[in-house]
C-alpha cells in the first residue's frame, strides 16, 4: 500500500510540539496541533468576563504555545504565511479529529503514565492503519505501548526529532516490539526525503543513540575539565570549529539547551544503564548539583555557564562562571600552541592528527578526550545499534558534528587510535580488534564515489545504504575530476552534467573562482550537457573577494578594478548565456556575489536553509556582479499594464538597500530572488546536487537552446530617479540613514533608474551593466567605503559611518 502524508496531529504544544508542527508546516503538510483545556481562567480572561466554556479560553494553551513558537528566533517556519496550514484546537473539544489524519505524533510531557493516558484517548478516535508515534526522548517505547491493540502496536514507534527540529537535521525511529516493518521503512524514507532529516533507525535502549553518545560526550567533560584544571572557555575553544563542532561547543550549547534538559538525560542514563562500564561518569558533579539549585540553567534563566551583564556605562559584556569558586568572572582568552598549529589546516579531517600529538594541556585534552569516545562508542555496538555508521550520522545530525567519532578515529588511524587509548588506559570493544585481525584498517573507505563501512558480523566492507539518491562530492571528487584549480575544482556527476565546486576560502568569489567557472562553462558547451554550480560546504558563498578590491582601490589600481569587476559581470552573464543549462544550488549563505551567481542561472535549486540577499550595502558598495542591473530587469518584468510601475521598482530597489537576506529559501520568493515557477526549494540538502543534476539533464533533455540577449529591459528613468532622491534626501534627514548611505543609494538609484533618461525607455542589459561598474568603481574611490570595508576584513562586521 502507497501511504501518503496530507494531515498530520500534533498533541502537545510545547516547545517541541510545536516546532514539530510547523515544520510539518514548512514541508505543505496541514496540521492539527492540540494540548489540554486550561483548568482555571487567567486575569485577561476574568476581565472580559469570560468562562472556561468559552472556545477562546479553551484554545488558551494551545494558541499561546504557537503564538509564541512563531515569534521566536530563529524562527521555527520558513515564511510566516505557512502557519496558515496549521489549525489549533485541544484535546477534549476536538480529539475525534484525529480520525482525518495520517499520522499522530505524541509530544507531550515526558511521564510514562500521562503519554499511556494520551494514547489511551487517542485510540478511541484512531482510524485503524494510521501511523502513531511518540517524541519520546528516553522512555522506553515498549513501555508505552501496554495495553493498546494489536493494529496500534503495528503502527506506533517513537520518532525522535532533535530540538529545534527546522534546524537540527536527526530523525531517530526507535521501533516498538511489534513495529511493522513496513512502518519503520516508510518512516526511514519519509524523514529523508520529506522532513530533510538524517533518518536513523534506533535501539529501544535508554536516550536510544544521539543522546547516549551525546550526554557521554558531555558529562566526560564536566569531569575532566576539573581534573584537568581547565576554565570553560578553554574547553568550548578546543571542542568549537578547530574540530567542526558548533561555534557554541560545549558549555555555550548546554546554556542554550538548559542545563535542566540535560541533567534529565543524564539521570535518566544513570538510572536505566546499570551495566554501562562508565556508569560513574553519569553521575552528577557537584557544580552542576550547586548550578541546579540556584537555577542557574542557562539562557532560559538568563544565567549558566556564561552570564551576560550590563555594566554601569550600559556597556554589555559576557561573564563566565569560575568553576572551582563558582563566582561569574570577565571572560578569559583562551589559547594553545598546538591550535596555532592547526590554522594553516583548512580540512578539520586532517588536523586530528595533529591534535592529539600536541606537547601542550590541548594536545593532553585530546588524547584523553578521545579516547574516551572511541571507548565508549566502540563498546555500545551491538546495545544501541549494529551498525557503527549510524552512531557518526547521529552525532553529525543531533550534535552539528562536521565528523562522527569511528570517522575521528579513521582520521587519526585505526592502530594510532588504540595505541593512544591504551595510553589513557582505556580499552576498544573486543570487535576492533577482530576487525584489525581480519585485514581492515580502516571503519570506512570509499569506493565507486559510495562509501562502505565496516559490517561487524561480516567482518568486511559494505556500502551503506541509502545514497543512490545523493551525490557525495567527497566520494567522487579525484575519480571525477576533469579540472582544477586554487579557487574550484570541476567533476563529472555522469550522464553529461558536470559540476563546479568552489575551493575558496568561505566560497568567497576571486579570480580563480571565475576562471574556474569560465573553463567549466567551455568544457560544457564542448563535450557535455548542462553545468551545475554547487558545493557541499557549509556555505554557498559569502560573496565577493573583497580584500582584492580592498587592495586594488587602495592601491588606486581603477582600471585594474574595473577589469576585475567587468570580468565578473561577465561570468555571471555567460552563466545566463550559454549554449548549455546552467543550475545554481544555494544553501547556507549565499550572499553578495554568490546572490548575484544565483541570479543568472538558468534554474536554481536551492537548499531550505538558504539565507540569500545582495549585502553590498553594508561595505559600502552597490552590487556590480550583475546584481543591480538584474533586480532592475526583473521589476520592469513584472511591470503590468495600469500598474503604479514605480512601486515595483522601490520593492527591488529597496531589497538591495536595506541589504535584505531571506531567513529561508521560501522568503528569498518575496524579494524576486528566486523566482516562482522556474525555481526550486528542497528540503533535505544532501539530496541538492542530484536534484540540481537531474534539472540540467532535463533541460537539455529536453531541447536547451541559447537564450538571447536582452535589449528590452524597461525603465523609467528621471520619474524613478527623482522619487529615489527625494527618498534618500527625507531618510537623510530623519537621521534613518547618513550620509554616505545616501550616497550609496543615490549610486543605486541612477542604476535601477536606467540613468537620467528624459522618459521610460527599453534598454540592453550592457548599457545597465556599464551603469552599475561605473556606480561601483565610483564607491570605491570613496574614504567611507574603504572605512567599511577594511572594518568588514578586520571585525566581520558592517560599520555605519
Amino acid at each position: 500500500m502507497k501511504r501518503r502524508i496530507k494531515k498530520v496531529a500534533v498533541v502537545g504544544s510545547g516547545i517541541m510540539g510545536s516546532g514539530i508542527a510547523c515544520h510539518f508546516a514548512n514541508i505543505g503538510v496541514e496540521v492539527l496541533l492540540l494540548d489540554i483545556v486550561p483548568r482555571e481562567l487567567n486575569d485577561k480572561e476574568k476581565a472580559k468576563g469570560l468562562t472556561l466554556e468559552d472556545k477562546v479560553v479553551r484554545n488558551r494553551l494551545v494558541n499561546d504555545a504557537l503564538t509564541a513558537s512563531l515569534k521566536s528566533k530563529p524562527s521555527p517556519i520558513y515564511h510566516q504565511k505557512f502557519a496558515n496550514r496549521i489549525t489549533t484546537g485541544n484535546l477534549e473539544d476536538d480529539i475525534a479529529k484525529v480520525s482525518e489524519v495520517d499520522w499522530i505524533i505524541e509530544v507531550v510531557v515526558e511521564r510514562l503514565d500521562i503519554k499511556k493516558m494520551v494514547f489511551e484517548n487517542l485510540e478511541k478516535h484512531r482510524t485503524p492503519g494510521t501511523l502513531i508515534t511518540s517524541n519520546t526522548s528516553g522512555i522506553p517505547i515498549k513501555f508505552m505501548n501496554e495495553g493498546r491493540s494489536e493494529d496500534f502496536q503495528k503502527h506506533f514507534c517513537g520518532t525522535h526529532f532533535f530540538n529545534p527540529p527546522r534546524y537540527l537535521k536527526l530523525f531517530e525511529i526507535i521501533p516498538g516490539p511489534n513495529t511493522a516493518p513496513e512502518v519503520l521503512d516508510f518512516l526511514n524514507s519519509y524523514g529523508e526525503q520529506y522532513l530533510g532529516k538524517t533518518s536513523v533507525v534506533a535501539k529501544d535502549t535508554p536516550a536510544f543513540i544521539g543522546n547516549r553518545v551525546g550526554i557521554f560526550s558531555i558529562m566526560s567533560l564536566f569531569h575532566m575539565v576539573k581534573d584537568m584544571d581547565l576554565t570553560i572557555e578553554e574547553v568550548d575553544k578546543l571542542t568549537g570549529p578547530v574540530i567542526g563542532r558548533p561555534k557554541s561547543a560545549t558549555f555555550r550549547t548546554v546554556d542554550v539547551v538548559g542545563l535542566d534538559t540535560l541533567v534529565h538525560v543524564a539521570n535518566g542514563i544513570a538510572e536505566n544503564c546499570p551495566n554501562d562500564e562508565k556508569h560513574d561518569l553519569f553521575k552528577l558533579p557537584g557544580f552542576i548539583d550547586t548550578m541546579m539549585e540556584k537555577k542557574w540553567l542557562g539562557s532560559k534563566t538568563g544565567q549558566g555557564f556564561y552570564k551576560k551583564e550590563v555594566a554601569k556605562d550600559g556597556a554589555k559584556q559576557i561573564l563566565s562562571l569560575d568553576l572551582n569558586t563558582l563566582d561569574y568572572r570577565a571572560n578569559k582568552r583562551a589559547s594553545f600552541p598546538t591550535l596555532e598549529m592547526t590554522k594553516t589546516i583548512d580540512k578539520v579531517a586532517d588536523r586530528f592528527k595533529v591534535l592529539v600529538k600536541g606537547k601542550d594541556k590541548a594536545g593532553e585534552f585530546y588524547r584523553k578526550n578521545f579516547s574516551a569516545l572511541f571507548a565508549y562508542v566502540s563498546n555500545r555496538i551491538p546495545e544501541i545499534t549494529d551498525e557503527l555508521y549510524k552512531i557518526d550520522d547521529a552525532m553529525k545530525a543531533g550534535f552539528g558534528w562536521e565528523h562522527g567519532p569511528f570517522q575521528i578515529w579513521d582520521a587519526i588511524g585505526l592502530e594510532k587510535g588504540i595505541e593512544m587509548m591504551k595510553a589513557e588506559g582505556e580499552e576498544p570493544a573486543a570487535w576492533v580488534n577482530e576487525m584489525i585481525a581480519s585485514g581492515n584498517t580502516s571503519f570506512y573507505s570509499v569506493k565507486n564515489g559510495a562509501t562502505y563501512f565496516y559490517d561487524i558480523p561480516k567482518k568486511e566492507l559494505i556500502k551503506k545504504p541509502g545514497q543512490d539518491a545523493f551525490i557525495i562530492l567527497d566520494n567522487i571528487r579525484k575519480s571525477s575530476e576533469v579540472f582544477k584549480n586554487s579557487g574550484v575544482v570541476v567533476e563529472d556527476l555522469g550522464d553529461g552534467i558536470l559540476n563546479v565546486e568552489f575551493q575558496s576560502k568561505m566560497n568567497s568569489i576571486g579570480g580563480d573562482v571565475l576562471a574556474g567557472l569560465n573553463k567549466a562553462i567551455d568544457i560544457a558547451e564542448k563535450d557535455f550537457q548542462g553545468l551545475v554550480v554547487g558545493n557541499q560546504g557549509p556555505n554557498f558563498s559569502v560573496g565577493a573577494n573583497i580584500g582584492m578590491i580592498f587592495m586594488m582601490a587602495v592601491e588606486q589600481e581603477y582600471d585594474e578594478l574595473n577589469m576585475a569587476i567587468k570580468y565578473f559581470q561577465d561570468s555571471c552573464m555567460r552563466l545566463r548565456y550559454s549554449s548549455i543549462p546552467t543550475v545554481v544550488a544555494p544553501h547556507g549563505m549565499t550572499l553578495g556575489g554568490g546572490c548575484e551567481m544565483t541570479l543568472h542561472a538558468d534554474k536554481v535549486v536551492a537548499a531550505a536553509e538558504s539565507y540569500i540577499g545582495l549585502v553590498e550595502f553594508g561595505v559600502g558598495v552597490i552590487p556590480g556582479g550583475g546584481g543591480s542591473k538584474e533586480m532592475a530587469l526583473r521589476a520592469s518584468d513584472l511591470f503590468q499594464k495600469n500598474d503604479v510601475e514605480l512601486n515595483v521598482l522601490q520593492e527591488h530597489f529597496l531589497t538591495i538597500g536595506m541589504a535584505k537576506v531571506s531567513t529561508s529559501a521560501s522568503e528569498a520568493y518575496d524579494t524576486n530572488i528566486l523566482q516562482k515557477g522556474k525555481d526550486i526549494v528542497v528540503v533535505n540538502k544532501d539530496r541538492q546536487i542530484a536534484t540540481a543534476k537531474a534539472h540540467a539533464k532535463l533541460m537539455a533533455e529536453q531541447g536547451y537552446t541559447q537564450p538571447i540577449r536582452r535589449k528590452d529591459v524597461k525603465v523609467l528613468g528621471k520619474q524613478a530617479l527623482g522619487m529615489f532622491l527625494v527618498g534618500t534626501d527625507s531618510m537623510e534627514a530623519g537621521k534613518y540613514i547618513s550620509e554616505h548611505d545616501r550616497k550609496i543609494a543615490n549610486k543605486l538609484a541612477y542604476v535601477m533608474a536606467g540613468g537620467d533618461l528624459s522618459e521610460a525607455s527599453y534598454v540592453s542589459e550592457q548599457y545597465l551593466l556599464d551603469l552599475e561598474r561605473e556606480a561601483f568603481l565610483s564607491l570605491t574611490t570613496e574614504r567611507k567605503t574603504l572605512e567599511r570595508i577594511e572594518h568588514m576584513l578586520k571585525k566581520g562586521k558592517p560599520l555605519r559611518n
